[in-house]
């Protein structure tokens, strides 16, 4: 069967065809092997990718977009005064793949491939099933990046399956990306996976701007900030040249020590070094190999247990990069001569009709089980017992009180975090959920339900609470507490900015065994997370909004509390992730 597999990326494109009996071959687009996924739209709304998009740009810049996967939760895109679907937009970079790959074969290929991130929810997805059919793909299948990532790396071993899960980390040009996916003769699997929506080599990119800046702006400051915000067509055309000359330059900085980026006049040349250039980034990478280490744990192993750390992405050539890796998990990572094409490749490798939604399964089993670490010291680390399934939560009849008889109110916001605390189940199995990073501080006093007042709240759920029970209707909740495996559970409704919400508060489970199942839920958007600390307690937390509401789970580092809220408005029109992170802010931070 001819498969054509496109690698769809923030600033290029990679398309690699599987023709019947003669392999596979890279599709070739302009003499290269990565297309620029840039579009252009003209005046009378005819659409340019690649090459030709950057040719036109020069001439009015406004109608040019260089990164549209960036910009998928918009909608729309308003290039001059064309206002072009963010699904046509996509279509339009689709098509010129397919157009060469139909070149090539003579004829249509029988099925289509095409690249997510692993962190996109159903909206954006079906974005790109739309752009598939409209570039004219009638059968198209999508596959997380680094489960194709991963099927790549594992076919380069003459075809023979890794000791263990494998790690990806995958530095794109818009986001970071890392994953464990689970390999198996079943095939592959999504075990944990996260990203950082701010670090990207654009972001990179950003920052050597910004630092040439400090070097040559006091000289011409005015004209400086008409590069960085440009007034006129000539201000675009003399940022984009620029943009181009640092990509060039950070480019060249993975192969030599120094090099020196043309300036516009009447700016003179800049020298940047390589150290230079890692001084710069150096936070940002450490940020996230941190991350990487937290997703391995999530999935309930250690680096020592993977079958190998694989880097993906154009960045993934600078030195420093690996160092700090190697640093961070005690294993060095692995990478390619071309790592921008490891994820077109590697979807030709995905078993044949593995659709997304057959391989993203959190409860797949790696080769070597997930085990839970000790907490007091180093010992061989055992399998953890199953445990039967717990029942579904059915909130039990609503005790006397004021509040308490509004049954629409109760009735759709308990109903709506049944659900999702239902999904979590289902999401993360009967495997009890893995342990992530370093044992709590205080285990003696919250490891145990302890004494519970009139509410169900014990002193620890007080302190993760703070002043929420003060105000508002909470009782003891022991179904939501079985259905996640808590030891207390207590379940608080309120209304408030013409919003219902129910947040239930949990002793005895962490927030790194709801997280994955909630992450599934927000599928509005990318989700915002951080870091709070009050009370002698320390945590995070993690906003987000679904279809129909908006959710935040969060929960210590020190104590194993977590909680979780879902908010939906009165008018029915679904909450957004900024107003989430507010609400957290202003009402639920402990």
């Amino acid at each position: 069967m001819d498969v054509l597999a496109i690698d769809f990326g923030t600033s290029s494109t990679v398309g690699v065809l599987s023709i019947h009996g003669r392999g596979t071959q890279v599709v070739e687009i302009d003499g290269s092997v990565t297309m620029s996924s840039a579009i252009y739209v003209d005046k009378d709304g005819t659409v340019f990718v690649g090459r030709d998009a950057e040719r036109r740009a020069r001439l009015d810049p406004s109608r040019f977009e260089a990164n549209p996967k960036r910009r998928i939760d918009e909608g729309a895109l308003q290039l001059g005064e064309v206002t072009l679907p963010i699904a046509d937009a996509f279509a339009a970079v689709l098509r010129r793949v397919g157009e060469e790959a139909e070149l090539l074969l003579q004829r249509l290929p029988a099925q289509v491939r095409i690249s997510h991130p692993a962190g996109w929810g159903p909206d954006r997805k079906q974005i790109l099933r739309d752009a598939a059919l409209k570039a004219g793909f009638p059968t198209t299948v999508l596959i997380p990046e680094p489960v194709a990532a991963a099927a790549h790396y594992a076919s380069l071993n003459h075809g023979q399956r890794p000791p263990g899960p494998i790690a990806v980390y995958d530095l794109g040009a818009g986001t970071f990306d890392c994953a464990v996916v689970g390999v198996s003769a079943q095939g592959f699997a999504v075990l944990a996976e996260d990203g950082l929506p701010d670090l990207g080599s654009l972001d990179i990119d950003q920052a050597l701007l910004v630092h040439i800046g400090r070097e040559v702006s006091h000289s011409e400051p005015a004209r400086w900030q008409r590069i960085l915000r440009p007034q006129s067509v000539s201000d675009r055309r003399t940022r984009r040249s620029l943009l181009q000359d640092v990509r060039d330059a950070k480019e060249s900085l993975s192969r030599h020590q120094q090099t020196e980026i043309p300036m516009p006049e009447p700016f003179g040349d800049v020298r940047v070094t390589r150290t230079e250039l890692e001084a710069l980034v150096r936070p940002s990478f450490l940020r996230s190999a941190e991350l990487l280490a937290t997703t391995i744990r999530r999935a309930g192993l250690s680096p020592d247990r993977l079958g190998g750390v694989y880097l993906v992405g154009g960045p993934s050539r600078m030195p420093l990069l690996a160092s700090l890796l190697a640093n961070q998990l005690r294993i060095a990572p692995t990478t390619q001569d071309q790592p921008e094409t490891a994820v077109a490749f590697g979807l030709h490798h995905v078993p044949a009709g593995g659709e997304d939604s057959q391989l993203t399964v959190p409860a797949f089993a790696p080769v070597a089980p997930p085990v839970r670490q000790q907490p007091v010291q180093p010992q061989p680390m055992q399998q953890q017992p199953r445990r039967p399934q717990p029942p579904r939560w059915t909130p039990p009849p609503p005790p006397p009180g004021r509040s308490w008889q509004k049954p629409t109110t109760y009735g759709v916001i308990v109903l709506a975090l049944a659900a999702i605390v239902t999904t979590i189940v289902l999401l993360t199995g009967d495997e009890e959920a893995p342990v992530a990073g370093p044992a709590p501080a205080k285990p003696v006093s919250c490891d145990q339900p302890g004494t519970k007042d009139a509410q169900g709240f014990t002193d620890c759920l007080r302190r993760i609470a703070a002043v929420v029970p003060k105000g508002d209707d909470c009782r003891e909740a022991p179904d939501a507490a079985a259905t996640v495996g808590a030891s207390s559970a207590v379940t608080c409704v309120f209304s408030g900015d013409k919003a219902s919400n129910a947040i239930n508060y949990y002793q005895g489970v962490a927030m790194t065994g709801l997280e994955d199942g909630v992450r599934q839920r927000m599928t509005k958007g990318k989700p915002v997370e951080g870091t709070w600390a009050a009370d002698g307690l320390h945590g995070r937390y993690l906003a987000g909004a679904g279809k129909r509401s908006g959710i935040v789970l969060f929960g210590t580092e020190d104590a194993p509390l977590s909680a979780m809220l879902v908010s939906t408005r009165s008018d029915g029109t679904s909450r957004t992730t900024a107003e989430m992170v507010e609400f957290f802010t202003a009402q639920l931070k402990p």
